[in-house]
């Protein structure tokens, strides 16, 4: 009896855990509403404050075509040094990001879309590589709320 009074509480803790890392799969919509933000400056003032805002998060950007729309940067690439003493692999990992700037009428849209890619070179030669979206809403939130103060810096000029 008192075995059961310890295993018991002990089994209910460790279901409780394991839910908690269940983590709900967004569906399509949600992943767009929190990727996407409008706001009534133009693609003018929008564009440039978006490349700044890469260049200010340390990203390189790669490309930008105002015409398009389409601005990709990256992060600078880290390696693990760890993995590669302990296990005679690199991991190397790097942060991709893309926005998205369109003109709708008088408003302009914006989506953002943060990508972590793990690229692993093992000494016989092999590689592989993993991508992974970031589908956390505080690094999106973080993100519009320094490109709302760099539109808001751009505009007032």
């Amino acid at each position: 009896m008192r075995l059961a009074r310890l295993i018991i509480p002990a089994f209910v803790f460790l279901l409780a855990g394991c839910a908690a890392l269940d983590v709900p799969e967004l569906t399509p919509l949600e992943i767009q509403s929190m990727q996407t933000r409008e706001y009534e400056e133009g693609k003018d003032i929008v564009f440039p404050s978006m490349i700044s805002v890469f260049q200010d998060l340390g990203y390189i950007v790669k490309s930008a075509d105002k015409d398009s729309g389409l601005i990709t940067a990256e992060s600078a690439a880290r390696t693990d040094e760890a993995t590669k003493a302990l296990f005679g692999y690199s991991d190397v990992s790097q942060t991709s990001a893309t926005a998205f700037v369109e003109q709708i009428g008088k408003m302009t849209r914006l989506r953002l879309n943060f990508v972590t890619s793990s690229n692993k070179s093992y000494q016989n030669g092999q590689t592989d590589r993993q991508d992974t979206p970031i589908l956390d809403a505080a690094i999106y939130s973080n993100a519009f709320e320094r490109i709302e103060n760099a539109i808001f810096v751009r505009s007032a000029n």
